[in-house]
């Protein structure tokens, strides 16, 4: 059973998924902020699991960043549509996620099938997108007004997704040139 806990609660967080878009397409921003913040803890949790009780399986390793992306690419591209993200961080954001599953399926395809560890910009970019949206979801529900810190995180999260686009793909590109290691 606790095998299957950690990959269950993140499939709760797929579920949460529609949920979240609903609630800011029908202008109920303190929902869509509650419902990111419980995203957010159910991946904490799930994590923490998995790791404490060596409840960890391949599903879920695919299955996590999955949930992560689907989530994080879902609220952005739904603020821009509501006006409330401006869309070249959207842009940004998506095209970067695209780029590494488009390498992933290439490399696959190319029956060199890389592997994906994540990069200390790639997890400073993460925390910096997750940052912002919870900033423009929680401003949008609070009724306050984020002042500078809004161009401060959109910088942010806008430079570091540029630069962990730039150094998966340079990683990627290494990996594409290299000889087969010997047995494979």
């Amino acid at each position: 059973m606790i095998q299957s806990l950690p990959n269950l609660i993140t499939v709760g967080r797929i579920i949460l998924v529609p949920v979240v878009i609903w609630a800011i397409t029908s202008g109920n921003m303190l929902l869509a902020f509650w419902v990111f913040v419980a995203a957010g803890i159910s991946d904490a949790v799930d994590g923490f699991i998995a790791k404490r009780f060596n409840a960890q399986t391949e599903f879920g390793a695919y299955l996590d960043p999955i949930a992560d992306k689907a989530l994080l690419m879902s609220i952005y591209v739904t603020l821009s549509i509501e006006g409330l993200l401006p869309r070249w961080i959207v842009i940004a954001v998506v095209s970067r996620d695209i780029m590494i599953m488009g390498a992933v399926v290439l490399s696959w395809i190319m029956n060199k099938p890389v592997e994906i560890h994540p990069l200390i910009v790639s997890k400073l970019n993460t925390a910096a997108q997750i940052a912002l949206a919870a900033l423009v979801l929680a401003s949008s529900g609070f009724k306050f007004d984020p002042g500078q810190l809004m161009s401060v995180l959109l910088v942010l999260a806008g430079g570091l997704t540029i630069v962990s686009a730039a150094a998966y793909l340079v990683e990627w590109m290494k990996h594409i040139a290299s000889e087969p290691e010997p047995g494979k």
